[in-house]
């Protein structure tokens, strides 16, 4: 996928390292308590205490911690991998090769869905992408690792681990650039859902199904997306973005995390009626046809079997 040199999106809140933010990933401050705790010099310390703290001072600088520069600064350095921002004074990644990509996929998403809505004579609302590491507080609750890739309709906004795609490709054989970008274009394809009204409809009817037809409404719903993602792979490929191989990353993506082949990898079987997401196949099935068409109109997974 050619996607360096393109426009990046500014619609990137990155919390990753960021613990004040509600990320509790890598990295991390050393901060002295204060109020009841330590008091700062002049404010009628005790001899013992001073020594103590003396002592202290020592020990950590046979540690190779430079207690005086934690005060100045407040925080030491967390590793190679992080650098200390002189603006805020917060943790980010100081490799952002991951951050420039996400920002550009995101840019592709935002042209894509203006230009549709655009010309059906809507405006579109672009959606906000969250980078955490860890864990986060989201509009719709805690977000953690293990909850994945997820849009959450009430802040409008896409939540994203990305040590995520590092397990699509070592535990789902799914890699490639257009395969994470196919996870940020169905999460996004959600965003779309709910602007057309088709979330809002579905959550209210959910709560008048019995379990099994919440999960085949799901299905629908969930199938809807890839479609829409389908929708903007199509766009990107006029606009000659994407390589040899980009499609079949997608598709092979589609196919890893379907319901069936996730359960039969983790269990051995199948439930059919627990499936939520849809199966290899349909999964397969209408993001190949969001992207031959490009057409919302060829998305409509609600009408007869899917």
């Amino acid at each position: 996928m050619e996607w360096r040199g393109r426009r990046q999106s500014d619609n990137i809140e990155d919390r990753r390292g960021n613990p004040r933010s509600g990320g509790f990933g890598r990295g991390g401050g050393f901060n002295f308590p204060s109020g009841g705790g330590v008091r700062r010099a002049g404010g009628g310390l005790s001899i013992g205490t001073i020594i103590f703290l003396v002592v202290i001072y020592f020990i950590f600088k046979l540690m190779g911690v430079d207690l005086l520069q934690v005060l100045e600064t407040g925080g030491i350095s967390s590793g190679p991998g992080y650098e200390q921002s002189q603006s805020e004074g917060t943790r980010t990644p100081a490799n952002d090769e991951m951050t420039a990509f996400m920002r550009t996929v995101l840019a592709e998403t935002e042209d894509t869905w203006n230009g549709i809505f655009q010309a059906q004579g809507q405006n579109y609302e672009e959606p906000r992408l969250v980078l955490f590491s860890g864990q986060t507080q989201s509009g719709c609750g805690f977000a953690s690792a293990a909850t994945g890739p997820f849009y959450c309709p009430g802040d409008h906004k896409v939540y994203l681990d990305t040590d995520f795609f590092q397990e699509l490709s070592d535990r789902f054989g799914a890699s490639g650039d257009f395969a994470e970008a196919y996870v940020v274009a169905h999460e996004v394809g959600h965003h779309v859902q709910n602007l057309l009204g088709i979330l809002p409809k579905f959550n209210e009817a959910r709560r008048r199904m019995s379990e099994e037809q919440a999960n085949e409404m799901s299905v629908r719903v969930e199938l809807q997306a890839d479609c829409f993602a389908g929708i903007w792979g199509k766009y990107t490929q006029q606009k000659g973005i994407l390589e040899a191989g980009d499609l079949e990353e997608a598709l092979n993506a589609a196919q890893q995390i379907g319901d069936d082949t996730m359960q039969k990898r983790s269990q051995g079987y199948v439930v059919p009626e627990s499936f939520n997401h849809g199966t290899s196949q349909q999964r397969v099935r209408w993001f190949k046809r969001g992207f031959d068409s490009g057409q919302l109109s060829a998305c409509d997974t609600f009408s007869g079997p899917v």
